[in-house]
């Protein structure tokens, strides 16, 4: 029986002058375009807090702060900057500093209106929140181990009795 060439193309030989065999690599143009990747929300932020006093300080900001950084920088994605800007405000430091703020500031540094009771305390009772469940987890890593360890004595000493009482002799 014969063998068909599956291939619809035909195959370059190698040996054959000026024909060398097209590897996928070897196809691909020299200077593909290269597209800027997706801005995530951790590099806005950092950026953000390169750019402006009021997030490398971790200052509160004013209320509508999302309007003045899409003033300053139109092109950003709303869901990558509304995104970053919730991670930067419910950060330990951002909040611990909010706890105790009086006024909140706008892109440049330049204090605004006054930070509320309700907004302050809001930042407490966060903070709270989260000690009580990062001692919570902790607690419950400490009773896991406590029962782990509990475990392997009873076995181990199961294992003791076994082996004292299985004796042969």
């Amino acid at each position: 029986m014969k063998s068909m060439n599956t291939s619809l193309t035909p195959q370059p030989q190698a040996d054959e002058p000026g024909n060398t065999p097209i590897t996928p690599a070897a196809s691909a143009p020299a200077s593909a375009p290269t597209t800027t990747p997706a801005l995530t929300p951790r590099t806005l932020l950092k950026q953000l807090q390169q750019q402006f006093p009021a997030f490398r300080d971790f200052l509160p900001l004013s209320i509508g702060i999302d309007k003045q950084i899409l003033a300053r920088l139109p092109d950003l994605d709303r869901k990558t900057m509304r995104t970053a800007l919730g991670i930067h405000t419910g950060s330990l430091r951002y909040l611990k500093v909010m706890e105790k703020a009086k006024l909140r500031y706008d892109l440049d540094g330049t204090a605004g209106a006054e930070v509320t009771d309700t907004h302050r305390s809001h930042a407490t009772q966060v903070l709270q929140d989260r000690f009580k469940k990062e001692a919570e987890r902790k607690k419950a890593e400490r009773d896991a181990a406590a029962e782990e360890e509990a475990s392997r004595v009873r076995a181990d000493k199961l294992n003791q009795l076994t082996a004292k009482f299985s004796r042969k002799g």
